[in-house]
C-alpha cells in the first residue's frame, strides 16, 4: 500500500462527503448519533450527556508519542483531544478533559487549522480523541482542510460507545478505527459508565469497523495506514472481561487483529470510591491478560511486535 491515499479524499472528489455532512448536520437537531439517543436539538445549542451543542469543544492538539507504535512512528501521531464524551467512566484517566469540560469551543475553521498544523509539524495522521459526540462538527470541518492540503491518514479513536448506524455514515472517511475494548460484562459497564449495553454495543462496533477497514495495515516504515486497532485496559479482578474480550476479537474479527493490552490503569477521578477500582493492577493480573491474548492466537500485540 506504498501508493495510499486516505479514504476522504476520494469522497471530496465524489461530493458524496458533503453528503454525509448534511445527514450528520441534520442528525443534531434531535441526536441520537451515539447509544445515549438523547434526542437534543445541538444546532440549537441544547445539550444532553456528552455536554456538547453546536461547536466541537477541544482541550488540546499537537504530536503524541505516547500512542500504539505503528501511529506514533518516528514524528508522532497528530492527536486532537476532545472535550466531553458520551460514555463517562468514573475512572477515565483524563477526566478533567471528559468529566470536568477543559477546553474550548473551535469553529470549523478552526478545527480545519488544527488538522493543518498537526501536518506541518510533521505528524504522520490525524488522531481525533474521543470523537463520538462530534463526529458532525469533525466531517465539516474536514473540506476546508482538504482544499488547504490535508492527506493524512484519519485515525477514529473512540471508547467504543459507538452506533453502527453512525458508523456507516463514516465509512470511506476514517482510515484507521482505534476503539477501546473496555468491558465484557454489562453489570460491570453498568456499574462504572451507567451503559449495561456496552458489551452488545462494542461487539457491534467492531465487527461494522472491521467490515470497513480490516486488520491494520502499515507502509514499509511499520506506520499505519489503514485498519483496526484495538485497546484494551486492563482493569482490577479481571473486571474488564479480558478472556471474552479476546475470545470475541480472535473468533469474531481476526486473529490478525491488531490489539493493545494494557498495563497503565491507576485509580483516577471517583474511582478512589469504587473498591477494587482504588488500586492499581497487579503484575500478575496484566501476566494473566496477557496470556490470555496469546491462547486465543492473537499475535499481534502491541509492545511485542
Amino acid at each position: 500500500m506504498e501508493d495510499f491515499k486516505p479514504g476522504y479524499l476520494k469522497l471530496y472528489q465524489s461530493k458524496e462527503l458533503f453528503k454525509r455532512i448534511e445527514v450528520l448536520n441534520q442528525a443534531l437537531s434531535s441526536c441520537e448519533l451515539c447509544p445515549r439517543r438523547c434526542k437534543v436539538n445541538r444546532l440549537k445549542d441544547e445539550k444532553g450527556i456528552c455536554q456538547t451543542g453546536k461547536l466541537a469543544f477541544i482541550s488540546s492538539f499537537g504530536p503524541h508519542y505516547g500512542e500504539e507504535a505503528p501511529l506514533v512512528g518516528t514524528k508522532g501521531s497528530g492527536t486532537i483531544f476532545f472535550t466531553h464524551c458520551n460514555l463517562g467512566c468514573i475512572f477515565c484517566q483524563n477526566y478533567d478533559i471528559s468529566h470536568l469540560g477543559e477546553g474550548y469551543p473551535v469553529t470549523d475553521e478552526k478545527l480545519a487549522e488544527a488538522m493543518l498544523r498537526l501536518k506541518r509539524m510533521g505528524c504522520h495522521n490525524i488522531n481525533f480523541v474521543t470523537p463520538t459526540h462530534v463526529i458532525a462538527q469533525i466531517l465539516k470541518a474536514l473540506p476546508i482542510a482538504i482544499e488547504k492540503g490535508l492527506d493524512l491518514p484519519l485515525v477514529y479513536n473512540t471508547g467504543g460507545y459507538d452506533l453502527v448506524s453512525t458508523l456507516k455514515l463514516l465509512e470511506g472517511v476514517f482510515d484507521i478505527y482505534m476503539p477501546d475494548f473496555k468491558y465484557s460484562d454489562s453489570g460491570v459497564a453498568k456499574r462504572f459508565s451507567n451503559a449495561p449495553d456496552y458489551p452488545e454495543v462494542i461487539k457491534s462496533a467492531l465487527k461494522e469497523m472491521h467490515r470497513q477497514t480490516g486488520v491494520l495495515v502499515t507502509d514499509k516504515r511499520g506506520i499505519a495506514q489503514r485498519g483496526l486497532i484495538i485497546r484494551h485496559l486492563v482493569l482490577p479482578e479481571n473486571l474488564a472481561g479480558t478472556d471474552e474480550g479476546m475470545r470475541f476479537i480472535s473468533s469474531e474479527l481476526s486473529k490478525d487483529s491488531y490489539v493493545n493490552v494494557m498495563d497503565q490503569y491507576r485509580p483516577a477521578y471517583k474511582a478512589i470510591e469504587f473498591h477494587p477500582l482504588d488500586r492499581r493492577i497487579t503484575n500478575e493480573e496484566y501476566t494473566s491478560a496477557s496470556k490470555k491474548a496469546k491462547e486465543y492466537g492473537l499475535w499481534r500485540l502491541d509492545g511485542f511486535v
